[in-house]
C-alpha cells in the first residue's frame, strides 16, 4: 500500500486519547521554542538575537548562510564593528560593518555609517531616501559569533517555499502518526 497508505490508515485508527497526547506534546514543544527565543531577547539585549547573512556582501568574514549571534548593550558602537541595522521601509535586517562614526557634540548621541566589506562604497544609498547616518534606534545587535553554512536551511526554504510547506506537512504527519 505504501507509506502514504499506511499514513492515512495510521491517523484512521487514533484514538482520542492518543490525539489529545499529541496535541499536548506539539504544544509543549512549540512553548519550549517560545520560552527559549524569549529568553534569548533578554540574555541578548537584542530585538532579534540571530539572524542569517543573506548576501556575499560581508565576504571573506561572514559568507551567505552563515548564522550571525547578536548582542546589544548601551556601549557606544565604534567604528570596526559589524552591526545588523533595519533600515526604514525594508523589511529584512542588513549586516554590515560600521567605518564611521559621527558623534554629536551636543546630545552625544551617536550616528554612524556601514558598508559591507565586499562593496566599493558606503550603505548611504540603502538607507531611506534623505537619511545620511543610522541612527542607535536602527541598529539590532552587534555580531559576536557566528555558525557557517547553517542559515543555508533557512535561505534555501525562503527561496523555494513549496520546500517548505512539505517539510511542515511531512513533520505534522509524522506527529500525527506517531505511536508513542
Amino acid at each position: 500500500m505504501g507509506w502514504i497508505g499506511d499514513s492515512v490508515n495510521s491517523i484512521k485508527s487514533i484514538q482520542i486519547r492518543q490525539l489529545l497526547t499529541q496535541v499536548i506534546t506539539l504544544g509543549i514543544i512549540v512553548s519550549s521554542a517560545l520560552i527559549i527565543w524569549k529568553t534569548l531577547l533578554c540574555v541578548t539585549g537584542s530585538e532579534s538575537p540571530v539572524v542569517v547573512v543573506l548576501s556575499g556582501s560581508m565576504e571573506p568574514g561572514f559568507k551567505r548562510g552563515d548564522i550571525l549571534f547578536l548582542h546589544m548593550n548601551d556601549a557606544p558602537i565604534r567604528a570596526g564593528e559589524i552591526v545588523v541595522f533595519n533600515v526604514d521601509g525594508r523589511q529584512i535586517p542588513i549586516v554590515h560593518r560600521v567605518i564611521k562614526v559621527h558623534e554629536r557634540r551636543d546630545t552625544g548621541e551617536v550616528d554612524v555609517l556601514t558598508k559591507g566589506d565586499n562593496n566599493r562604497q558606503h550603505d548611504r544609498m540603502l538607507y531611506a531616501r534623505g537619511q545620511q547616518w543610522l541612527n542607535r534606534h536602527h541598529i539590532v545587535g552587534r555580531a559576536v559569533g557566528f555558525l557557517p553554512y547553517v542559515g543555508w536551511v533557512t535561505i534555501i526554504m525562503t527561496e523555494n517555499p513549496i520546500i517548505k510547506y512539505v517539510l511542515i506537512g511531512a513533520l505534522g504527519l509524522l506527529i500525527i502518526t506517531s505511536k508513542d
